[in-house]
């Protein structure tokens, strides 16, 4: 298999396994040393949970960037 075939086929991966492809390829590049990244990746994985099990409810990212803008024209 050649790179662009391993592209294209990860491309055509779900969305989630895509980031982890991503995720595990940017490791590999940087490869992570203190418990601090550790205590990230458990922070985003509850968060997820948390999300997928509707105890938090997502705010859409345009809401957020317009509160952001708000709050510094003033």
């Amino acid at each position: 298999m050649n790179t662009k075939q391993l592209i294209d086929e990860a491309v055509s991966l779900p969305v989630e396994e895509r980031a982890l492809v991503v995720d595990s390829l940017l490791r590999s590049l940087n490869q992570p040393e203190s418990a601090i990244d550790k205590e990230w990746a458990e922070e985003a994985k509850r968060r997820l949970a948390d999300l997928r099990s509707g105890d938090v409810k997502a705010v859409p990212g345009d809401d957020v960037f317009a509160r952001v803008w708000g709050k510094l024209e003033k």
